[in-house]
């Protein structure tokens, strides 16, 4: 997809580069350190983008003036849980299209030709390959993936493995570790083989390795996920006990212990890291709960973690879950919970703060009937 403009008199395109896979904006305009915020904001939220062509910080004050511009999610009284919810996420994605419109763009060596620019060779290679260059993208993509570079070198640090995991662009980063504790405290059945599916950054299957199972096999649908778990992996010394494969949720064979922490919230993501936390219908979780019967052995267990972010928000309910797990044939054996530490539990300006306050993520230990 191209993106195509007239500058200095003269038509230009350039390959147009975006995560979520927008559209190429039609009116594109030539702007710089003159423009103002008000202008700016204004140009935006009528679908025009702005091409910058001025000093790099002044680009990214212009967009911090402009992220303020933006109306604020309301909270409405007469709607509940679940309407509050998705008239969030219509105001997200209203504010992401018209903070989207702020562009930059690389030249063939993903280098930005702006007044005080930064490298973001090494972060632009890591989030969309070293070939995508020349490109136009949005700013905000870009911090985006100088942010996500950041987090790749430094690293997060997991008190379960005593190490740190580096998270990928586009990968889900293990900063809300509640739901890794759970599982390096859960009491471990007696195998010698384990699944973790959707592995994202392999933090869980390492885990699993550290804690003794001698043969884990982590699945992702998603080339960046895999490229992230097999580094981590490596790094962590694991690759011994742990392969990781690209799969669609289940490996060939079956496993003593098959652990899975799926997308909890049923609705669309609007970009690729959205997948780890937003799954239309709930397709990843009834998919691994309708096939986990042909994948465990005889006498094997499952752990399935998940947050009940989606029952406080009247998505699903508890009794869809539950039976979920009938259907497929299987019983709980055990449960073992805990709350979320993030820093939006105690965010009252959050409009989803009564529910986010009250999330509990558990650990459902289940066995075959």
């Amino acid at each position: 997809m191209s993106i195509t403009w007239v500058e200095d008199g003269s038509a230009r395109t350039s390959r147009w580069q975006s995560e979520n896979g927008a559209p190429a904006p039609r009116a594109v305009r030539i702007v710089d350190d003159s423009t103002t915020a008000d202008v700016a904001y204004k140009l935006a939220t009528i679908g025009e983008a702005l091409l910058w062509r001025g000093d790099y910080n002044n680009a990214r004050q212009l967009l911090s003036a402009m992220t303020r511009r933006v109306p604020p999610a309301k909270r409405s009284l007469d709607a509940s849980p679940a309407e509050q919810f998705h008239l969030h996420r219509q105001n997200q994605a209203r504010r992401a299209r018209v903070l989207g419109m702020l562009l930059v763009e690389l030249d063939s060596s993903a280098r930005l030709d702006l007044g005080r620019a930064p490298d973001v060779q090494a972060a632009v290679s890591e989030a969309i390959g070293p070939d995508a260059a020349p490109c136009v993208l949005s700013l905000r993509e870009l911090l985006g993936m100088v942010g996500a570079h950041e987090w790749r070198r430094k690293g997060v640090f997991v008190p379960a493995l005593d190490a740190s995991i580096h998270p990928h662009y586009g990968v889900f980063s293990p900063i809300r570790g509640e739901y890794i504790q759970l599982v390096a405290d859960a009491p471990l059945p007696p195998t010698d083989r384990a699944f973790d599916i959707g592995t994202g950054s392999g933090v869980l299957a390492a885990v699993l390795a550290r804690r003794g199972v001698s043969s884990v096999v982590a699945t992702d649908k998603d080339p960046r996920a895999v490229a992230c778990a097999r580094e981590n992996i490596d790094a962590l010394g694991c690759t011994d006990r742990v392969e990781v494969v690209q799969t669609d949720i289940f490996p060939t064979g079956r496993a003593g212990l098959i652990v899975c922490n799926p997308p909890w919230i049923p609705t669309k993501p609007t970009s690729g890291i959205e997948h780890a936390v937003y799954d239309p219908g709930s397709r990843m979780l009834k998919s691994f709960l309708s096939r986990l019967g042909g994948h465990l052995t005889p006498n094997g267990e499952a752990w399935l973690v998940l947050s009940d972010l989606a029952e406080l928000l009247g998505l699903v309910t508890r009794a869809d879950l539950l039976g979920a797990f009938a259907a497929a044939g299987l019983v709980v054996v055990d449960r073992s919970d805990t709350t979320p530490t993030h820093s939006r539990v105690t965010d009252s300006s959050d409009v989803l703060h009564e529910a986010r306050s009250r999330e509990t993520t558990s650990l459902w230990r289940l066995h075959r009937r």
